[in-house]
């Protein structure tokens, strides 16, 4: 896979009050870029790369559709956003749709009317664009949304009084003002759908009480 390169980036996240086991979670995803005419040292590409950079921790830019593919089957834990011009999604969207690590497609071509009824029966393809500002605004959000979904998939099976035990017990290993803090947490905790309020109340509860080891 001669025609591609990845660059990895560290992000920081607005969740701050989160122990690194989450963060780690949230940013386990990456960004493909897939289009023919992909010029690396053009400015413009430069100037994508760096908006890009502070939405995703990597990026691998392709021109080859099938490398491509084949990097995209490879990927088993990770989420994928992709972005691809408008003739090679038509080509490859429809085989990699289903696939359970793509998460969200936005087609980037200078006519959109010409992919605009294909891309009706694909969910996944968020829209259609000739101008990549839109995408930037859309990463954001797709991105949450993943990011919540993940640590849901994460978190299931687990019990739940135990796992928020340790994930607070995490939490004030690695804050200094315990009181706020915790506040915060308990309420990031209650605005996930999977998670049972009683338990997070009692959890706060507990630890403004007594101090953990």
């Amino acid at each position: 896979m001669g025609n591609h390169k990845s660059t990895t980036i560290t992000t920081t996240s607005s969740t701050a009050v989160l122990p690194h086991r989450i963060h780690r979670i949230i940013q386990n995803f990456l960004l493909i870029w897939l289009d023919a005419n992909i010029d690396e040292s053009k400015q413009d590409f430069k100037n994508s790369l760096v908006h890009l950079r502070h939405l995703v921790a990597s990026i691998t830019p392709f021109t080859d559709a099938q490398e491509c593919v084949e990097f995209l089957s490879d990927i088993k834990k990770e989420k994928v956003f992709m972005i691809v011009s408008g003739s090679l999604g038509q080509q490859i969207v429809p085989e990699i749709h289903a696939w359970s690590q793509l998460d969200s497609i936005y087609i980037f071509f200078s006519n959109p009317s010409h992919h605009e009824q294909w891309v009706k029966a694909m969910p996944k393809v968020k829209g259609v664009h000739n101008d990549i500002k839109p995408i930037y605004k859309a990463l954001p959000s797709d991105r949450e949304r993943c990011n919540r979904a993940m640590i849901s998939i994460s978190f299931h099976g687990i019990d739940t009084l135990f796992m928020y035990t340790q994930l607070f017990k995490e939490v004030l290993l690695e804050i200094d003002d315990d009181t706020k803090s915790i506040k915060e947490f308990v309420e990031y905790c209650l605005l996930q759908d999977d998670i049972a309020k009683d338990e997070v109340k009692q959890l706060g509860q507990r630890y403004r009480r007594h101090t953990p080891i």
